[in-house]
């Protein structure tokens, strides 16, 4: 083996082990997105049980609207 060719095994070791890394980071964030989407629709209908919202919330304003206000730009 080459210097070089030992090298370019090395950087290719590393890049597997990036990709592995990636790819379990990937399904980490998918399973905390399934994780967040249901506690907000728990959080939804407990609410609607508990009589504190009438509806579920569903939000109004554009973003636009949210550009125009002091402090967000």
């Amino acid at each position: 083996m080459t210097a070089s060719s030992s090298a370019e095994a090395r950087w290719e070791a590393e890049l597997r082990m990036l990709r592995q890394e990636l790819a379990e980071l990937r399904s980490e964030q998918q399973e905390l997105a399934r994780s967040v989407s249901q506690l907000a629709t728990t959080f939804r209908n407990l609410a609607t049980h508990l009589g504190i919202a009438a509806e579920p919330y569903n939000r109004k304003e554009s973003r636009d609207a949210q550009q125009n206000l002091p402090g967000f730009g």
